[in-house]
């Protein structure tokens, strides 16, 4: 009789955690407003999409590395690529960003260049050097392609290379940086984290060594890296389009969202945005890297509203700062209509920081233009030494060269020491305190012209109808309203500044007056005298105290951000320098153990 009890309770164990197959997944629970189609639906439309993006790369873009990779990949136009990269190869230049496409057409062509051709191409890696560069990026990029092409030429020594080491030393150095790369970012979270622009240039040296590494460990590490920087997109993404706070975005993509690498990858990945050609999205088509059912599910599903946090670090601080990377609390708000997103504020990322925005859904993502933020224009040569080496008195002039807009007082990507943030759910308030003698001392917020109705009551609140969402925005202190061409921009010269923002969805109200009267129902009181501090009592009764310079209170309680996680949601978990990423949807899970490099996959029967 207790041998029976003992198998019924081993039964049971197995019966409840087992691993993915397809009719594993084939009985998960269904949600009446997200039908999840079958896994291997889900992978062949994947490679049909990656089938389609190599075809395009091997018939268009003529003259460039990418159509020389494709059209070797699939054998054809082969006499076209091969003049193509004679041509290339005459004037190389680009530094990391010539060293990943040449690394793909390096392997792509391995079977497939005539034998003079590779030996003018192993010459480059002599006669060319590279800059390393001074981005997390740049040097993801750097140490992959190094990593791989020594691999090539494993005995070769230092006169062979560009920089007089040998095969052996530069493909130590390259494994040793990649390691802690990715030991760092899941332990403290990524510095260049969650860029729209800068994702692709993650996925791509990940991509090539999951496809290209001799070495087994090295190519789990990096099909592991990619799962964590794709789950770490597919929980901030609304149909493709990377909401929230960024590090780094560019000017035209802050606006129109959808212009980004990273909406070109989940068009790839998920198929839930319009499609778009773009190369590091090809790289990882070319890789045979297939993203996991679980990924596809996050990625996708928005029928509950959830929140979700991460903790992320500034990049490498070298100056006016006691830290060396100080941490990044995110905060992000989503559900299927809209997203809320911010960052605390401050100087966490140079040059193209994005603090907070709300982005709302549309029925075609590529005509852009459906978010609202504000910003102040910071410029200053303190914010680059601080991130920077180079003599501050030249920085600024130095950065204009590369980023037009930094010097700009009309830019619309910034940090800036004077402003805070501070979100709970779909309400958030910004502050700003700005010195007098400060370059630019105004604040600028973005309305588009795409919105269906914008309204500006007595009572200050400005109410918007934005396709199934409703906002209601309070300016803390007076403004103008200047015209442009896709929008209208906010613009206060007045010191002590902010506002508060509040969102929701359509259907919850009869009408769009609605709306507006329960906001102006709300309890808000303001100060600006000597700092910035707002009492608000948001739309779900939630009372939000934030003062200048002081820990927010939510319902009375000081946020505390010591006990925030690497991530925190009900889709990805990862506590702090744990290096373990459980990633969960419904009763399906993943975990990532970079500990141990190793991958468990489970479904909870219950």
């Amino acid at each position: 009789m207790k041998l029976y009890f003992v198998l019924l309770f081993i039964l049971t164990i197995c019966i409840s955690c087992v691993k993915i197959d397809e009719q594993d997944l084939n009985g998960l629970q269904k949600n009446p407003e997200y039908q999840p189609p079958l896994y291997a639906e889900m992978i062949k439309g994947y490679r049909a999409r990656c089938d389609s993006l190599v075809d395009y790369f091997a018939d268009h873009q003529a003259g460039h590395y990418m159509n020389v990779a494709a059209s070797l990949y699939r054998q054809r136009n082969i006499d076209r690529a091969l003049k193509s990269l004679d041509s290339l190869m005459q004037n190389p230049r680009g530094d990391m960003f010539w060293m990943y496409p040449f690394i793909t057409v390096t392997f792509t062509g391995r079977d497939v260049l005539p034998n003079d051709t590779r030996q003018k191409m192993r010459e480059l890696w002599r006669t060319y050097t590279p800059y390393r560069g001074d981005t997390e990026n740049h040097w993801a990029m750097y140490y992959a392609s190094l990593y791989l092409i020594t691999q090539m030429y494993p005995d070769d020594k230092g006169d062979k290379w560009f920089n007089g080491r040998s095969s052996q030393e530069n493909h130590q150095e390259a494994r040793d940086y990649l390691i802690s790369w990715m030991e760092l970012t899941t332990r403290k979270g990524q510095g260049e984290f969650d860029s729209p622009d800068y994702y692709g240039v993650y996925i791509i040296p990940m991509a090539q060594l999951y496809a290209w590494s001799k070495d087994k460990t090295m190519k789990k590490r990096a099909g592991m890296m990619l799962d964590y920087l794709i789950a770490d997109f597919s929980v901030e993404n609304l149909n493709g389009l990377y909401v929230g706070g960024h590090s780094r975005t560019y000017p035209v993509q802050v606006l129109n969202q959808w212009k980004t690498s990273a909406a070109g990858i989940s068009w790839l990945l998920f198929g839930n945005t319009p499609y778009q050609p773009r190369s590091q999205a090809f790289v990882l088509a070319l890789s045979g890297y297939q993203p996991p059912e679980i990924l596809y599910h996050i990625a996708n599903d928005r029928s509950e509203p959830y929140v979700h946090k991460e903790l992320k670090r500034t990049r490498h601080r070298l100056r006016f700062s006691d830290e060396r990377n100080a941490p990044v609390y995110k905060y992000t708000f989503m559900r299927k209509e809209y997203a809320m997103g911010c960052l605390q504020g401050g100087l966490l990322q140079p040059i193209q920081q994005h603090t907070w925005d709300i982005t709302w859904a549309i029925d075609d993502p590529s005509q852009g233009y459906n978010t609202i933020f504000t910003v102040h224009p910071y410029s200053s040569g303190h914010e680059l030494a601080m991130y920077f080496p180079e003599e501050i008195k030249l920085m600024t002039q130095a950065v204009v060269k590369s980023k037009g807009t930094y010097d700009s007082p009309d830019k619309w990507t910034s940090a800036s020491p004077f402003e805070q943030v501070v979100q709970h759910r779909n309400a958030l308030i910004v502050l700003y305190n700005i010195p007098k003698d400060t370059r630019f001392p105004h604040i600028s917020g973005f309305f588009p012209k795409s919105l269906k109705r914008r309204r500006v009551d007595d009572s200050g609140w400005i109410f918007c109808h934005a396709d199934n969402a409703f906002i209601a925005y309070f300016p803390l202190n007076e403004y103008e309203w200047q015209e442009e061409e896709n929008n209208w921009r906010l613009f206060s010269t007045e010191l002590k500044n902010g506002a508060v923002v509040q969102a929701d969805v359509e259907s919850n109200y009869n009408s769009f007056k609605e709306f507006q009267d329960a906001i102006l129902k709300l309890e808000l009181s303001t100060k600006m005298d000597s700092l910035p501090s707002v009492d608000f009592n948001s739309l779900d009764g939630t009372r939000m105290q934030f003062t200048y310079d002081q820990v927010p209170k939510i319902n009375g309680s000081l946020v505390n951000y010591n006990t925030w996680k690497l991530f925190d949601g009900p889709f990805l978990k990862a506590e702090r320098n744990s290096q373990k990423l459980q990633i969960n949807y419904k009763s399906m899970h993943r975990l990532l153990d970079f500990k141990n490099i190793t991958v468990k996959e489970w479904i909870d029967s219950r």
